[in-house]
């Protein structure tokens, strides 16, 4: 996950918290989010850089929309990310 942008990281937890998500649905979630609109254009490349690394599966729910759920590999990439930030989340708390 290491060569992966901040937006295709918030992207790949998206993905793992919906249902079935499709395109208009992470674009509503990360606009929400990012508290600014999330353009197509920024959106559809970054899903398929996921595609193509493998840590998205896109499936065709019809004739226009797409749904992303994660693959295997994408939620091994979550689990690890988030055992890293585990480790120094943890440290932060403790001295808190």
């Amino acid at each position: 996950m290491y060569d992966l942008t901040g937006f295709q990281r918030d992207l790949l937890y998206v993905i793992s918290g919906l249902d079935e998500p499709h395109g208009l649905a992470l674009k509503d979630e990360l606009e929400e989010y990012y508290e600014t609109e999330i353009h197509h254009g920024r959106l559809y490349p970054n899903l398929d850089t996921l595609v193509n690394k493998g840590l998205v599966e896109k499936s065709q729910m019809d004739r226009r929309t797409n749904s992303y759920a994660l693959t295997a590999r994408g939620q091994r990439e979550i689990d690890a990310r988030r055992e890293w930030e585990h480790q120094y989340l943890q440290d932060t708390l403790s001295t808190a």
